[in-house]
């Protein structure tokens, strides 16, 4: 053994690390719309919540990215702790799966040459191949990302390989034989290494794979892995519960400690059952006996699934004691916190649940902004100082939403692959500060009220009914708005635009009215730059929810992406009859209520000359 022997072994387990997180890290990115999916029919049902979370924790290949996306899930409210024991308890027997892929390594092709397929030293090179091809001629849908798990899986298997290299070299000067004997006539030294190197690893399928590619030497033996394995849970779950722990809230901290309670069950369960057979003479044939990366994998896996299936009728005793450890905290009165919390951090790595997160918080923040506006409006009918108090806070509200907001959407970005995510996190952050816009000038709206209050200024009743008009059309537009971005709703999209038109063609017909009443002493003139004023909010209000609505029409048909000025031409061009349509509906509508409200007993506006 030389130092050239050690670096061919370290060199071999960074790539067999690169190669895991890279195939992980593309697994999560393609499967998180389906991962959302299953996560949200999790039922009450422990046995199915079980299943998936062996199920999805198979697919991405790491129990600790499950648990802390589960643990996510809970701090925003998705799923309550009871929801998420079985998916606890399923990811620990999904991690073992990976060690299954890795057992290819104990494939013998001697007996047959379709064989030699399933060999790392084949599959390697071939993932290579497939990966570059799919990356560089992307040719078919997602086919960087597919590439990526493929040059993931191969640059993991060709580190194994590295590393089966190296240990050979290392078996011959005796230094694993001295190393692996020592573990196993000390099961607690074992039990610490194996714990020691997960926790600096933060995986356990990467540090079994580690231990079956030591096996390739030939050197280990049941007596001196099986400690070793254990020790494996405790340190990977502690990783995990610290993972869980940063910044989060007592229940999402709660989904950590059920973990390490579970795993520290499982190691002494495992530690008793084997010493107690061990003494009885029921593992003297398996005790002395070379494990190769097969029986590593079946090891850990029978490991694992038998003391799930022991442990389950604990769960909730765990979610009992959970509860002990992590006291609530006082419960503050911050408004929407729950909806800010449930941008989680560690749903960075799995868009479709960072992005459902950011849509609950923008729909929020479109409920909130209009609910401010229709404040403006009753401000604007009689002013009430707590009421105008009440609209600034919530806006001081949708203010903190729009930076948490934003803040999320800039660390999100750089985790996104697939061009569709990089798409509807885009629109989103459009509309984010289109929403705020809109809490903006209901605000303004409202400092005009407050405006004219403390001048003891009022509209004439002519006035104020036209402003009611304008004020139930920008509520149609609306909630047009609310339901086109809720339910990604392109018929309410198409909705927006024809009131928007109806809102610009008011104004100027207000103003004229307006001109003529002051003309006749029938209005204020020192509420003229009020009523102006207040026409420039009205219009503002629709620009934005045309903007929302486009968003929506573009998200339905990225193909107007790059080209909604052409939208809009078509539109107002009169090119589109479904906008027709409802513009002339609309204008009966508004129009006819503009020719029935009171007048203030206007003369009839001159004939033009």
């Amino acid at each position: 053994m030389d130092i050239f022997d050690v670096i061919s072994l370290l060199g071999g387990l960074a790539m067999f690390l690169y190669g895991m997180r890279l195939m992980g890290d593309s697994l999560k990115e393609n499967s998180s719309g389906a991962l959302k999916l299953a996560m949200e029919k999790v039922t009450n049902n422990p046995v199915k919540a079980f299943i998936l979370g062996v199920l999805v924790t198979a697919l991405i290949q790491s129990s600790t990215a499950m648990i802390v996306i589960t643990a996510g899930l809970v701090g925003a409210g998705i799923l309550t702790l009871h929801q998420a024991l079985g998916i606890i308890v399923g990811a620990n027997v999904g991690t073992t799966v990976t060690g299954q892929i890795i057992r290819l390594l104990d494939i013998d092709s001697s007996g047959a040459a379709w064989l030699r397929f399933f060999q790392p030293s084949t599959l390697a090179p071939v993932a290579l191949i497939l990966g570059m091809v799919l990356i560089m001629g992307n040719f078919v849908k997602n086919a960087k990302s597919v590439g990526s798990i493929a040059i993931g899986f191969g640059i993991l298997f060709s580190g194994l390989l590295n590393m089966t290299g190296s240990v050979h070299n290392l078996a011959q000067s005796g230094a694993i034989e001295k190393l692996f004997s020592g573990l196993g006539e000390n099961p607690f030294l074992g039990y610490l290494t194996g714990a020691g190197v997960a926790f600096a690893l933060q995986s356990s399928s990467v540090t079994v794979g580690i231990l079956q590619a030591f096996s390739s030497s030939g050197l280990l033996t049941f007596k001196a892995i099986y400690a070793v394995i254990v020790g494996i849970y405790l340190g990977d779950c502690v990783t995990t519960a610290i993972v869980c722990s940063i910044g989060a809230k007592p229940e999402a901290r709660r989904v950590g400690i059920v973990n390490i309670l579970f795993n520290l069950s499982e190691t002494v369960l495992v530690l008793l059952g084997v010493t107690i057979a061990h003494r009885f003479g029921l593992l003297d044939g398996l005790w002395d006996r070379t494990v190769n990366s097969g029986m590593i994998a079946n090891t850990n896996t029978i490991f694992n699934l038998s003391c799930s299936i022991c442990l389950f009728p604990m769960l909730n005793t765990y979610e009992k004691l959970s509860r002990r450890i992590v006291k609530d905290e006082p419960v503050k009165q911050e408004k929407y916190r729950e909806e800010m919390d449930a941008l989680n951090p560690g749903f960075l790595n799995t868009p479709a649940l960072a992005l459902r997160s950011i849509y609950q918080l923008l729909l929020t923040m479109l409920r909130a902004s209009r609910e401010n506006i229709e404040r403006s409006f009753r401000l604007l009918d009689q002013y009430d100082e707590n009421l105008h108090k009440e609209l600034l806070a919530e806006e001081e509200n949708i203010d903190r939403l729009t930076d948490c907001c934003s803040r999320y959407t800039v660390d999100l970005l750089p985790h996104l692959q697939l061009e569709q995510h990089v798409f509807i996190l885009n629109q989103y952050y459009k509309v984010t500060s289109e929403f705020e816009r809109l809490g903006d000038h209901a605000v303004g709206i409202a400092e005009i009220a407050a405006g004219m209050a403390g001048s003891e200024l009022r509209f004439s009743p002519a006035a104020v009914e036209e402003i009611h008009v304008v004020e139930d059309v920008l509520r149609e537009i609306l909630e047009h708005s609310e339901v086109a971005f809720r339910d990604r709703d392109e018929k309410a999209a198409r909705q927006i635009e024809p009131l928007v038109q109806i809102v610009n063609g008011l104004n100027p017909l207000l103003r004229r009215n307006h001109l003529r009443r002051l003309s006749l002493g029938q209005c204020n003139m020192f509420a003229d730059s009020s009523f102006s004023n207040l026409g420039v909010e009205f219009r503002r209000i629709a620009a934005v929810c045309s903007n929302v609505g486009v968003a929506t029409v573009v998200r339905i048909h990225p193909e107007l992406a790059d080209h909604e000025h052409l939208y809009f031409e078509s539109l107002h061009n009169g090119g589109d009859a479904e906008f027709n349509a409802a513009y002339e509906a609309a204008h009966e509508r508004y129009y006819r209520r503009l020719e029935t409200a009171p007048t203030d007993a206007l003369p009839p506006e001159p004939a033009a000359t």
